[in-house]
């Protein structure tokens, strides 16, 4: 049959960007406790488009995607885009997958379980001449206002806010690791379920705790620096035990961190933003 997209296009302009974008599916990932999780991502694939080439052939982009979609690991993700940039004879190949990534998360004191939700995206892109694959993860956290309970004769206000790290590694790491690492660094994390007294530790907690969106920044900056690649253990400790550290390799060549509280007695919300690289 006849090829249009292959036909000669004579207007010479050059495509930066052409493929698929808002693709629904189901797609499998790691999870360090079940080895894998399924879940339902959106992704968006694109390649170059030379100046000479009318079109590019779109149902290619569906048919590798879904080769790969039952384990689109971190290190699957750029393999599935050099294979879309060969198949289609781009110069390169970009894509993003972004999806809700479940953690089993017990109550504090009833130990309850429910799960929670973390929106997670990989971004991505594979040339002839280098690749690079950034992992980016919004966290959902409690934080009580410093000033407020320093000024107030009872009680301080509190408000629900959201952590974004994007991040570009030089190892192997586990999002789970990293959702860890930013709770820590709030007032508190959340919870899908509280009993009584599950609620009255986590207000006690967040209120012992207090965090400007600048500190909890600044923590995450500290701890996700210090982060080195096997050590696990780092992302749960304290981070005043993790500060210091500094064995192994750092997990993370670069990184950046925005935190932005939606204000409970402002008509604003409250945001700070940081970069690292190393």
């Amino acid at each position: 049959m006849i090829d249009i997209q292959n036909q000669t296009d004579t207007r010479d302009v050059p495509l930066k960007k052409v493929g698929v974008r808002g693709l629904k599916y189901p797609v499998q990932v790691l999870d360090k406790r079940r080895k894998t999780q399924t879940t339902s991502a959106v992704a968006d694939l694109f390649v170059d488009l030379p100046h000479h080439f009318k079109g590019t052939h779109m149902s290619r982009f569906i048919e590798i995607f879904h080769a790969y979609h039952t384990d689109v690991s971190m290190k699957r993700f750029l393999a599935m885009l050099n294979e879309i940039r060969c198949k289609l004879d781009a110069e390169c190949a970009f894509g993003t997958l972004t999806f809700p990534f479940f953690i089993e998360k017990n109550a504090p004191v009833s130990g309850q379980p429910g799960m929670m939700s973390y929106e997670c995206t990989y971004e991505g892109s594979v040339s002839g001449t280098g690749s690079s694959f950034f992992v980016s993860v919004a966290v959902p956290v409690t934080t009580v206002c410093p000033c407020s309970k320093a000024i107030s004769d009872r009680g301080a206000h509190n408000q629900r806010g959201v952590v974004r790290v994007k991040l570009q590694s030089s190892a192997f790491f586990w999002i789970e690791d990293v959702i860890a690492l930013v709770e820590a660094a709030a007032s508190s994390g959340l919870y899908s379920i509280l009993k009584r007294s599950d609620e009255k530790f986590v207000t006690e907690a967040a209120y012992d705790n207090p965090r400007f969106v600048e500190d909890v920044v600044r923590e995450v900056y500290i701890a996700l620096r210090n982060f080195r690649v096997g050590d696990s253990r780092d992302a749960n400790a304290p981070l005043s035990e993790t500060a210091g550290r500094k064995t192994g390799t750092a997990a993370f060549r670069w990184f950046s961190v925005e935190a932005e509280n939606f204000e409970s007695i402002h008509n604003h919300n409250a945001y700070a933003y940081t970069e690292f690289d190393g």
